[in-house]
């Protein structure tokens, strides 16, 4: 029975994926930090907040279809010249992209992976906030696209430079 086909059904051993392949295997936090060094003496302070966010993105191969993307926010609240929080999420997904071109699977990693990874981030990052006792801080969302069109232009510079930009990028798609 287990050579029979069912209904015309291929067995799933033997199906073989056709063209372009995408998949999210595993999200997860890779680190998470809050410090509110100034605290309780903090919260009886008035002003307006001045608020610094910093975005990174890491790209590692982990096989040949399958990469780690870590998208990192950290979040810094400073309240007249006094820290009043900061916040650090890495957030990372494990990716399966294959069937493409390098230049296209360079894309999905700079574009797709960090705009499936930022939702989580920012609910973690906003989570940390609350808990931490301050206002919520609602995130913008952010244009990846754009970013990585910026990437793109460092890279061709570095290339005009007479570096081999590509060789020596830290990771494809950084943010």
């Amino acid at each position: 029975m287990s050579d029979e086909i069912l209904n015309g059904a291929t067995p799933v051993a033997d199906a073989q994926p056709q063209g372009p392949v995408f998949t999210v295997e595993k999200l997860y936090v890779k680190d998470l930090s809050f410090e509110a060094p100034n605290a309780p003496q903090v919260f009886n302070e008035q002003g307006q907040p001045d608020l610094q966010m910093k975005l990174n993105q890491k790209v590692q191969r982990l096989a040949d279809t399958a990469f780690e993307v870590s998208l990192g926010i950290t979040l810094t609240c400073t309240l007249n010249g006094k820290t009043a929080y900061l916040a650090e999420v890495e957030q990372c997904g494990v990716f399966g992209l294959g069937g493409m071109e390098d230049h296209i699977i360079d894309a999905m990693l700079g574009i797709q992976c960090p705009t499936i990874l930022y939702p989580y981030a920012s609910a973690a990052v906003g989570q940390l906030i609350t808990a931490g006792g301050f206002p919520p801080f609602p995130m913008q969302p952010i244009n990846f696209d754009a970013l990585y069109g910026e990437t793109l232009r460092q890279r061709a510079e570095q290339i005009g430079q007479g570096g081999d930009a590509l060789a020596n990028a830290e990771t494809a798609g950084n943010a």
